[in-house]
């Protein structure tokens, strides 16, 4: 398996190892655009792979802070009553740059800047880019990726 994003189109792309396409899922990243410098709050380019997979068997919308379930479950009270917070909801895939200099190691260490394809609150908002710099998706599409992805797999993200 393969994952590609498109900055550009807003999407991520399922592919098996010969390249087909298996999937195509709406996402919204970083508001700030592309960029790889710690702080940005930009989305950041180039390859990379799904380090870690964070929250095997919590219900879908279980919230997330510092990729520690937190013991709630976002519900419409509970984003509405905090409307500023980054919610991290239902899975984590936890992103590592391969390119020393480009998005590992350093200022621009992916890893580092805790980059993660993750479920979100605001799944209106999905197809723009809304995020402080991850890859936001559904709820149920984050599931079902995290269901289908091994750790190690491949990830690119690209501006087209």
């Amino acid at each position: 398996m393969k994952l590609r994003v498109s900055l550009a189109r807003q999407v991520l792309e399922l592919r098996d190892d010969e390249g087909a396409l298996l999937r195509t899922y709406p996402v919204s990243t970083a508001a700030r655009g592309p960029g790889e410098v710690s702080g940005s709050f930009q989305t950041p380019r180039g390859r990379h792979y799904v380090r870690a997979k964070i929250g095997e068997d919590m219900p879908p919308r279980a919230v997330f802070r510092g990729r520690r379930f937190t013991g709630e479950i976002c519900t419409p009270e509970l984003q509405a009553a905090e409307p500023q917070r980054d919610w991290i909801l239902s899975r984590i895939l936890w992103l590592c740059g391969r390119e020393p200099g480009v998005n590992r190691l350093g200022e621009v260490d992916t890893m580092a800047r805790y980059i993660y394809i993750h479920g979100t609150a605001d799944e209106a908002a999905l197809g723009t880019p809304v995020s402080h710099g991850c890859i936001r998706m559904g709820n149920d599409d984050i599931v079902e990726l995290f269901e289908r992805v091994p750790a190690y797999t491949e990830v690119e993200i690209a501006e087209d």
